[in-house]
């Protein structure tokens, strides 16, 4: 039986971190072997691990990194790991280096460079695996190449590289260790490249693993909007962070409002900018217009009910809120981005616009106002086939 490995940063509400659990399910514990390690040791998805897979974490916490349990939970993980080995003062000259790199170019990003010490502090096995996973980027990229025994090594990139923050100096050239390179869309691709252009051939696409099926049937349990609001709905999923630009949104829904359309905006999602953005909603007087949910374990009878799902990011991977919202047949409407690209086509499953409160709000106008095209997106958007199974033949091939 072969033995593989997959390691996570956390395990909370998130697109990887819900890919990462169906990629596992598509993996026979009759031949394989699995065992599971998340670098921050917690998160809320561990109880929808498959019961096949092992989870190597002892004390773990079940909690979401985003809510105030989870922050103090994380906090002294972060202080074990910096005490575990000597981990902080090992790596002392490199958080020096790449702090001050960090602040010559104006953006300081603590987590980027915390993930090495988390890296150095975390779990130690002599097991050796047939196949080493790190599912996403920076902590469990490094702990992968630098301290786990495996005859095979493979990454996952889920974000625009550089967007996201990431550098060569930052992962030390971990990449270099890894036998295969897999990212979730073809642009995640080219920018990784442009960073590891030795690494081309060894890096391919692996698109995410979705379970149409299981998503519509969740769509129907109880759930989902009790406000009694009684006109357009519009919602949007996803952790409440700069990557999201939901300041746009807001700005969006403030001109919808000035034009007299009877609509609500939802968001569900949880993240450090939540402090910000209430101040931004109180701002406008939009309070009762635009509604922050926090997050939900069941997104799905929210997008079922809404008019209009709406993703207006500034970067993406791949979003796989994009694709269970086109699952559940949603009108979409995206701004055109890295990722958001790739998932929707213009004018025919979906609408993209650029990124600014003008643009955002009249495309809402024109879709609501449009019956025809409204319906005739919404139905290629429920027509769309997500997965392809024989993906995962690119990962047991490394198995062989």
């Amino acid at each position: 039986m072969k033995k593989a490995l997959f390691v996570i940063n956390t395990l909370g509400h998130a697109g990887a971190e819900t890919a990462l659990l169906e990629l596992l399910r598509h993996l026979s514990p009759d031949e394989y072997e699995v065992s599971l390690y998340v670098l921050t040791n917690q998160g809320e998805l561990v109880h929808e691990l498959p019961e096949h897979v092992k989870l190597l974490n002892t004390h773990y916490v079940d909690c979401s990194v985003l809510s105030k349990e989870g922050k103090k939970a994380l906090n002294r993980q972060v202080l074990r790991a910096m005490l575990s080995r000597g981990s902080i003062l090992r790596n002392f000259p490199y958080l020096v280096k790449n702090f001050w790199t960090m602040l010559r170019m104006g953006r300081i990003l603590p987590d980027k460079l915390l993930w090495r010490v988390m890296s150095d502090g975390g779990l130690r096995t002599e097991t050796r695996y047939d196949l080493a996973v790190a599912y996403l980027e920076g902590g469990s990229a490094y702990y992968v190449a630098d301290h786990v025994l495996a005859d095979k090594k493979v990454a996952f990139l889920h974000v625009d590289y550089g967007r996201a923050g990431y550098t060569r100096s930052l992962d030390k050239d971990c990449y270099l260790k890894y036998d295969k390179v897999f990212t979730v869309s073809d642009e995640v691709k080219a920018t990784f490249l442009k960073v590891y252009p030795e690494c081309e051939s060894v890096t391919e696409v692996f698109h995410n693993i979705i379970n149409q099926e299981e998503i519509r049937k969740k769509s129907k349990l109880p759930g989902g909007f009790s406000d009694q609001f009684d006109g357009w709905r519009i919602l949007t999923v996803g952790r409440l962070t700069a990557q999201k630009a939901y300041e746009v949104s807001i700005e969006a829904m403030g001109l919808l409002k000035e034009r007299g359309l009877h609509a609500r905006w939802y968001v569900l999602g949880e993240g450090e900018q939540r402090s910000f953005l209430e101040e931004k909603i109180k701002e406008l007087g939009l309070e009762k217009d635009f509604v922050l949910l926090g997050a939900v374990s069941n997104p799905y009878p929210y997008m079922r009910q809404a008019d209009l799902y709406v993703h207006a990011s500034r970067f993406e991977g791949k979003s796989i809120a994009i694709q269970e919202a086109q699952t559940l047949g949603k009108v979409i409407l995206v701004s055109d981005c890295s990722g958001n690209r790739e998932q929707v086509e213009q004018n025919v499953d979906g609408v993209l616009c650029g990124l600014t409160p003008e643009e955002v709000s009249s495309k809402v106008v024109e879709l609501f106002e449009d019956r025809e095209k409204y319906q005739r997106l919404g139905a290629a958007a429920a027509a769309k086939k997500m997965t392809d199974e024989s993906e995962m033949n690119k990962l047991f091939s490394l198995m062989i």
